[in-house]
């Protein structure tokens, strides 16, 4: 399958091309970007074409593997969509849920495959830890991630909308898809704030299972860390995401989206999660400003 990568900042460069480039049967053909002195700087490294006309670039591949913001990936997305092209996406998959149901609408209507890039969802660890809970009466969980975005040495401290926007929009996407598989959908949300852009939030889960949550991407650099386990009546299953894996992991969703494409069939973090994880995020901002519990319709 042929892809594309729309993007040119540091995570199109080191994940989406990277493992496009390095992948067995799919072939990158061109990268696309705002500016095109960018974009041809990136697609040179791989030598591959770089364009700022997205249609130009739509026309030579099969497939789409998108690192935007998400504000832009929406019509990005639905435009290629909409062009007949299988679409890997970025989390979230939009800042809004009408940016999601453009996005799934679209999706939907052209018949093409679509996979977000939940990266933890993707490595082999979390698919056996996925494997062990669904054996397991769980009656809830804990995320915790604590990460320093912004200091000096970060590729992410000019990231414009993970400032403006928040751990909880970065980084609780990965939380929801970890707590949503093994715990259920969730049907209510409460959330507070605490310094820097430190969110906790409490989420019920029905049968009576729930979890918590805490994210930041503003911690002091000494307190940062990942921690993610469900418990029940096994006792505690702690996943140990490896977070240095972006690229293998991307691999595989290239595999996955490869199949359902083939198939005609659809994806666990096809573009309906992806949307099913916005409604959750979207709740959860709206649980920070009332200080109220959300109900999820």
């Amino acid at each position: 399958m042929r892809f594309g990568v729309l993007g040119s900042g540091f995570w199109a460069r080191e994940v989406h091309a990277a493992a496009l480039a390095g992948h067995p049967s799919a072939e990158l053909v061109g990268v696309w970007g705002r500016d095109l002195a960018k974009a041809k700087a990136v697609a040179a490294e791989f030598d591959v074409a770089g364009y700022d006309d997205v249609d130009a670039l739509l026309a030579g591949v099969d497939a789409v593997s998108i690192s935007l913001p998400p504000d832009v990936q929406v019509p990005l997305a639905v435009r290629a969509a909409e062009a007949g092209k299988h679409l890997l996406l970025e989390k979230p998959l939009a800042l809004s849920v009408d940016g999601a149901d453009r996005v799934m609408s679209a999706v939907q209507a052209a018949g093409v495959a679509s996979v977000v890039f939940f990266t933890f969802r993707f490595q082999a660890a979390t698919s056996t830890w996925l494997t062990q809970a669904s054996r397991t009466i769980l009656t809830g969980g804990v995320v915790s991630w604590l990460g320093s975005n912004y200091a000096p040495d970060s590729p992410f401290r000019n990231s414009v909308w993970r400032k403006e926007h928040g751990a909880l929009w970065d980084i609780g996407p990965h939380a929801l898809s970890l707590l949503v598989p093994t715990l259920g959908p969730v049907e209510s949300v409460q959330a507070t704030a605490g310094q820097g852009d430190l969110v906790h939030l409490v989420l019920t889960h029905g049968g009576g299972r729930s979890s918590t949550v805490s994210l930041s991407q503003t911690a002091a650099p000494l307190a940062t860390g990942i921690e993610v386990w469900v418990h029940g009546d096994a006792g505690r299953l702690v996943l140990l995401p490896p977070v240095d894996s972006a690229v293998p992991a991307h691999r595989a969703a290239v595999d996955e989206l490869t199949a359902a494409a083939l198939t005609g069939g659809t994806h666990p973090c096809g573009v309906e999660f992806g949307r099913d994880v916005v409604v959750v995020l979207e709740a959860a901002s709206r649980a920070l400003m009332s200080g109220c519990r959300e109900v999820l319709a």
